[in-house]
């Protein structure tokens, strides 16, 4: 049935609904920037924070290994002290026990100091007599030095036999040394005596008397 608005009024217009507007893919996307953003933040924090503690530990090695170089050097020039007073110290004790062990041989003490000193790289570390015997234990830094102390005490003259009973390298020693036990018939020379006075006197030649003439 048609319907005739004899009224003459229009009919309102039926309004639209405005489409709603879709932000479901949007909000995550934002939260993931966001989130990246923070984790770069963080990630750059931690970064600079690990670079600083690198180089701070790089400079700390640095200065250990400064301190160790100067370290050993200080602990090679305390060991070279100690090797020059334990070659002083042996020298002492050694000429304290021959001044102990001396029965009046003065001359005797003295020679074997000067050529124990005059020797290098020796040293004795015991020294026994008995009777005229007499027995000397050391230690050097060679054979050769070892060769030449009993050369020297040969030469001197208050020896008349001298042998080396023992000569061996010591391996528990931080530096080459060698041990070795001498004995020494002790023969002190004898004074030098006045030419006895036996030989006849010088003749004066006479005088030829003069010839009469």
């Amino acid at each position: 049935m048609i319907r005739i608005n004899l009224l003459g009024q229009v009919r309102p217009k039926a309004t639209r609904r405005a489409a709603p507007i879709d932000t479901g893919g949007a909000l995550p996307a934002a939260f993931i920037a966001v989130g990246l953003v923070v984790g770069l933040v963080v990630l750059g924090f931690f970064y600079y924070t690990w670079q600083k503690q690198l180089a701070d530990e790089n400079a700390q090695i640095k200065r250990l290994q400064t301190q160790k170089a100067e370290l050993e050097q200080t602990k090679q020039q305390v060991e070279t002290f100690e090797k020059q007073k334990a070659v002083l110290q042996q020298r002492v004790n050694t000429i304290e026990q021959l001044q102990r062990d001396r029965t009046g041989g003065q001359e005797l003490l003295a020679m074997v100091a000067n050529t124990v000193s005059r020797t290098e790289n020796l040293w004795l570390t015991q020294m026994t007599r008995k009777g005229n015997a007499l027995s000397m234990d050391g230690s050097s830094a060679s054979i050769n030095a070892v060769a030449n102390f009993i050369t020297a005490l040969k030469r001197s003259g208050y020896f008349q036999k001298v042998e080396i009973l023992e000569s061996k390298q010591d391996d528990k020693a931080a530096v080459q040394t060698f041990v070795f036990q001498i004995t020494a018939e002790i023969a002190p020379p004898q004074p030098v005596q006045a030419r006895p006075a036996n030989s006849p006197a010088p003749t004066t030649a006479g005088k030829t008397p003069a010839k009469k003439g």
